[in-house]
């Protein structure tokens, strides 16, 4: 499989029972520091589902191609990865990733494409 790119790493999780708010810390911090600064990681967001009961979260992280997904995740790049007391706080998790290649539009696109390096 290959992706031009941009491509979205999509962790999304259902947490434990009264989990979802001290996973979200996590995601501001520890899952923050798994991407940020690594070659091709273009930035990262992550929120709450507004259409459940609360205990579904995601963490998504934008890199410039697949290349950089597998470069920083390794052989077990399609593998939810878990830092050390996530196994606490979560019931199920997925990841899966999207290949973004040019079917998107964000306003401000332009300064949006720069910002993660996919400027035409």
């Amino acid at each position: 499989m290959t992706a031009d790119g941009p491509v979205l790493r999509v962790f999304e999780v259902r947490t434990k029972p009264n989990c979802a708010d001290k996973l979200l810390e996590n995601f501001a911090t520890t899952s923050a520091q798994v991407v940020s600064g690594e070659p091709g990681n273009r930035g990262y967001f992550f929120g709450r589902c507004v259409e459940s009961d609360g205990d579904v979260v995601i963490f998504v992280s934008v890199w410039q191609n697949l290349a950089a997904v597998q470069e920083r995740f390794g052989d077990d790049w399609q593998v939810s990865y878990m830092p050390d007391g996530y196994d606490d706080l979560i019931e199920t998790c997925s990841v899966r990733h999207f290949d973004l290649a040019g079917a998107w539009h964000v306003e401000g696109m332009e300064a949006f494409r720069n910002a993660i390096g996919t400027a035409e």
